[in-house]
Parts: structure tokens; C-alpha cells; sequence
């Protein structure tokens, strides 16, 4: 995952994946510390990727920029569709 604008004084970034047409499954994600790198390796979070039970489904990942309180500073989010 590639990192851009993430705002000054962030110290951790919070990622969720969810699927906007079954959103009771849990795809995951997870806080990762923020040094200030600018992409995240792959196994940063835990996530199950797509896998809609039949159809094309919608994405969404939500990442939230906390500083060290953990109050949110930003939030980005990205849609896709798959497959």
C-alpha cells in the first residue's frame, strides 16, 4: 500500500476493508505505526482480500491517520470493484 498526505504528527494509521454489499462480513485490517515511510509492506495488516459469493462487489478501504492520542487527524478512503 502506497502512502501519500498522510497529516503531520500522525503516529499510527488504522485500515479497514469492507465489502459495501455484505457488510456484516469482517475483511479485517489493522493499526500500524507510522514512521513516516511511504508505502506499507504487504503483511503490515491482516485482511481477507475480495471474495464475493457471486456478482461484482464494491470495496471500500478506510484508512484513519490518529496521532498519538489516538484522536483522527484524517481519513482517506478508496472504492473498487471486484471483480
Amino acid at each position: 500500500m502506497t502512502l501519500s498526505g498522510v497529516p503531520d504528527g500522525t503516529v499510527q494509521l488504522d485500515i479497514r476493508m469492507k465489502d459495501q454489499n455484505a457488510p456484516n462480513f469482517l475483511h479485517g485490517g489493522g493499526k500500524v505505526a507510522y514512521e513516516g515511510q511511504k508505502s506499507l509492506p504487504y503483511g503490515a495488516f491482516r485482511y481477507k482480500g475480495p471474495c464475493p459469493p457471486s456478482g461484482k462487489h464494491k470495496y471500500r478501504f478506510t484508512v484513519k491517520a490518529l496521532d498519538g492520542n489516538g484522536k483522527i487527524l484524517g481519513t482517506a478512503k478508496a472504492d473498487r470493484m471486484f471483480p
